[in-house]
């Protein structure tokens, strides 16, 4: 089956609104067995709007509208959808009833126009909305399916899942089963090149490698006709793929490097403390941004200056002998940062980020990071290039790649 994405609203089109809606909507779509072969926004017209309705029924199956279904004048995706099918709106009297008790929970008063989210097309299928008070809806034209979703994200998702995933699990002959691997301290074409007989033989499943700022991801996807076959067809080829790649993959479940470092941690009832100079705090905002850091993560301190490295312990004689760029100051601030607050393991950056060299001379992208853990204090050089931003990603990502190779016993950069 074919499926098309309509996006509404004049803010998409004027760059006021981030569309994450179609990137949601088209992976849903993929797990479905689905393909997305068209994409487009329209602004809140109503002769532009039926235009690309007609358009994307001439070319799809399933047709998912986002966007439009508020209360005001320019909230016309309904209309739009009834003038395509060429049949009355109609007040649907449980949603007029539900967004009063929304209002009501509230110590709201509903006006008028709230009761324009309550209309649909004649004989749609409604979409209770759960978060909010604008409901959605399904119609067929007699070729293609019309699902109309609201627009804001947290409201569109759940929506797709408790109203829309039951409605295409009955329409759809097959399922997508999907894995996201991570890989981390090579690039795509050594990837590449290590799993050119699996990626070049490839039926079902297939192999897709995607290049991100430091690292690789691998999609692998099996088309099966129940969930379980596609796992049973995906791990075989899985494990091949850990066999070539060792420990240089470090999920295989889509989870990112903060994500994994926090759940090992947990596992070995294990806690860090972070002290950063050149990433001013992405170490420790990657961490906290994973659901239970705080179990963790016991502290961060951002050591940026001279003064700042001397207050959490670095030897004045070390800053002076090696600078504050250099592996065996990495190395001092992870060892300070453990002692001082106790944690299983330390880790710490200092660098340049550029664009510029500093004031030492020590030129843009000279970075290194260092770790901390019983028995344990070790630095290493970051080989990164690039803009400013770049450079600390990338020193991020190395210094949380080095938090897991020191918890789960693996060989550290050297």
């Amino acid at each position: 089956m074919i499926a098309e994405l309509i996006s509404v609203g004049t803010e998409l089109l004027m760059g006021q609104i981030l569309n994450t809606n179609v990137q949601y909507l088209s992976q849903k779509m993929q797990e479905f067995g689905v393909d997305v072969y068209h994409q487009s926004v329209v602004g809140d017209n109503m002769a532009r709007m039926v235009e690309s309705i007609e358009t994307a029924c001439s070319r799809a199956d399933i047709i998912i509208l986002s966007g439009g279904l508020g209360p005001t004048e320019d909230d016309i995706t309904k209309e739009a959808v009834a003038k395509h099918l060429k049949k009355p709106m109609v007040l649907h009297q449980p949603s007029a009833d539900a967004i009063v008790a929304y209002f009501a929970k509230t110590g709201r008063k509903t006006t008028e126009n709230n009761f324009r989210q309550a209309e649909f097309p004649e004989g749609a299928q409604i979409l209770p909305n759960g978060c909010g008070t604008a409901p959605g809806c399904i119609c067929f034209d007699g070729k293609s399916h019309l699902i109309v979703l609201p627009g804001p994200p947290h409201e569109l998702k759940a929506m797709f899942e408790s109203g829309v995933v039951p409605f295409l699990s009955t329409h759809m002959e097959k399922r997508i089963c999907s894995r996201m691997l991570r890989i981390f301290g090579i690039g795509e074409s050594f990837v590449a090149h290590e799993l050119k007989d699996l990626i070049e033989g490839q039926t079902n499943p297939t192999i897709a490698p995607y290049a991100a700022l430091s690292e690789v991801s691998l999609r692998v996807t099996a088309s099966c006709p129940l969930e379980e076959d596609g796992r049973a067809l995906i791990d075989p080829v899985v494990e091949k793929i850990r066999e070539r790649l060792g420990d240089r993959l470090y999920s295989t479940e889509g989870e990112s490097m903060a994500e994994v470092c926090v759940r090992i941690l947990k596992q070995a009832e294990a806690t860090v403390s972070v002290a950063e100079s050149l990433t001013g705090g992405m170490v420790s905002s990657e961490l906290v941004s994973v659901p239970g850091a705080s179990e963790v993560l016991l502290e961060s301190i951002v050591a940026y200056g001279i003064p700042a490295k001397l207050r959490l312990g670095v030897s004045e004689e070390t800053l002076k002998k090696n600078g504050a760029v250099s592996p065996q100051v990495a190395a001092e601030m992870a060892k300070c940062i453990r002692e001082r607050t106790g944690s299983t393991y330390g880790i710490a950056t200092t660098g340049v980020a550029g664009p510029g060299p500093n004031a030492e001379g020590v030129p843009a992208g000279t970075s290194y990071v260092g770790i901390a853990a019983e028995g344990l204090t070790h630095s290493f050089y970051v080989r990164t290039s690039g803009f400013r931003n770049r450079v600390r990603t990338s020193v991020t990502l190395n210094a949380l790649d080095a938090l897991r190779r020191a918890v789960l016993n693996l060989q550290l950069p050297k």
